[in-house]
């Protein structure tokens, strides 16, 4: 969407790139400001491929499609943000050796960075589980999620096998000027002002919301906006 500076934004774990940036206005609102934003859908996602081969999901595979994907597009003076499993998929490619010239880690903590198999436990039990939990719990919410996103609970459990940790001194390696953005209610994956103090170059900005809300706020995309465009 738009022209002029790149930007790759990544989306969320059960989420598709049309949930998470276009429909609250996030990508629309760069777009406005002079950027080209480009958002994949994750493997196992939304309009991508879904195969049930475990063979398809090896670990850190989400990193190596986002780098073959800046590679496949050409660029080299880009920004890369990302919301939840896509923040956690850029601190992949950051310590992995991508270049941008500023990245935005948004609804990701220390916690879910150095420990995936936390919060991918979580996600192990509701799609093993399906239909089974109480009306208003957290696991109900989830589920009512994935079903709003048409999710493949197959697909997704193969990507669960996909997680790396990353530890906190690869972290503290990072030179790329970082943003941290989550919900002031937000604690799913850890505190992301933890991450932003590891960062050399990290900022921290707190939005309204909760893990859920957060990235349906127009905080967020405000926040991005104002990180990529200073």
């Amino acid at each position: 969407m738009g022209e002029g500076r790149p930007v790759v934004l990544i989306h969320g774990y059960f989420s598709t790139a049309a949930v998470n940036w276009i429909k609250y206005g996030h990508a629309e609102k760069l777009a406005e400001r002079g950027f080209r934003v480009i958002m994949p859908d994750l493997r196992g996602h939304g309009l991508s491929d879904k195969p049930h081969d475990p063979a398809a999901y090896p670990p850190d595979v989400l990193m190596r499609d986002g780098m073959a994907l800046v590679a496949h597009l050409g660029l080299t003076d880009y920004d890369l943000a990302g919301y939840s499993l896509g923040g956690r998929t850029v601190l992949r490619m950051l310590v992995n050796g991508a270049t941008p010239r500023r990245a935005v880690l948004c609804g990701m903590g220390l916690q879910g960075l150095i420990d995936t198999q936390g919060r991918g436990g979580y996600f192990r039990r509701v799609l093993t589980n399906l239909g089974s939990f109480e009306r208003g719990s957290s696991e109900w919410l989830t589920e009512a999620f994935l079903k709003t996103t048409k999710g493949d609970p197959v697909a997704l459990l193969n990507v669960l096998e996909t997680f790396v940790d990353t530890p906190r001194e690869q972290i503290a390696a990072i030179t790329v000027p970082t943003l941290v953005a989550t919900g002031v209610d937000d604690d799913d994956n850890g505190s992301g002002e933890a991450v932003a103090e590891l960062l050399p170059h990290g900022s921290f900005r707190s939005i309204p919301g909760n893990h859920m809300s957060a990235v349906t706020r127009p905080e967020l995309g405000q926040a991005i906006l104002d990180f990529l465009s200073a």
